[in-house]
């Protein structure tokens, strides 16, 4: 859609069978959503790309049990993906915008618990996912190492378990964290903290 909400297009129709949940633009003017189907014992959702120029949504990591965050790195080389149902967090080599470079698909941490929601990526390329479930934020650098983490208020009385997302003020290190008390009477809740870096660039901006 435009700017003030006219003009909507559709570019994945429902008909597709998709069930969309996040996505990320690259530098050109496309986008990767994740597939938000499966389960811990059912692999089947994914990752797809779609171009600037629309187009079916074309595979790029297949066989997720629940894909969930998506973002890209900084250089737009790297894609990384959570992967709810399965606890994972997958660090995909580019060698193209749809072609995983060789011996470039890796698993660079297995989660327990409660699975792994959304992510956002830095501009020094750091990776933050919001914990769905355990009032946390984890984050990781660019080689998927997890070096630090955030917890919410209330966390220990049982309070905001439910935080699935976060975001990045542009031009600033703000982030913003989202969640929501579930059916414990606190509602939901946007926190404020220091990210380890400043927001990435748009994407646009490299065109």
């Amino acid at each position: 859609m435009a700017p003030d909400g006219t003009d909507i297009k559709e570019i994945v129709p429902r008909s597709a069978g998709y069930l969309p949940d996040d996505l990320v633009f690259d530098g050109k003017g496309g986008f990767y959503f994740t597939d938000f189907k499966g389960g811990s014992s059912s692999p089947d959702g994914g990752v797809y790309y779609v171009g600037p120029e629309g187009g079916d949504p074309v595979s790029v990591l297949p066989n997720l049990k629940i894909a969930n965050g998506v973002g890209l790195s900084p250089d737009g080389k790297t894609l990384w993906v959570t992967e709810l149902a399965g606890g994972k967090l997958h660090r995909v080599s580019l060698a193209d915008a749809t072609t995983v470079a060789p011996f470039g698909a890796v698993v660079t941490y297995t989660f327990t618990g409660a699975g792994p929601d959304s992510l956002r990526i830095d501009a020094e390329g750091n990776v933050y996912v919001a914990m769905y479930g355990q009032a946390r934020v984890l984050v990781f650098n660019p080689l998927g190492l997890p070096i630090g983490q955030y917890l919410l208020p209330g966390r220990d009385e049982g309070h905001n378990l439910r935080s699935t997302s976060m975001a990045i003020r542009p031009r600033t290190d703000e982030m913003l964290i989202l969640t929501n008390d579930w059916d414990q009477g606190e509602g939901s809740t946007i926190f404020a903290v220091k990210a380890l870096a400043k927001a990435a660039a748009d994407p646009a901006s490299s065109k």
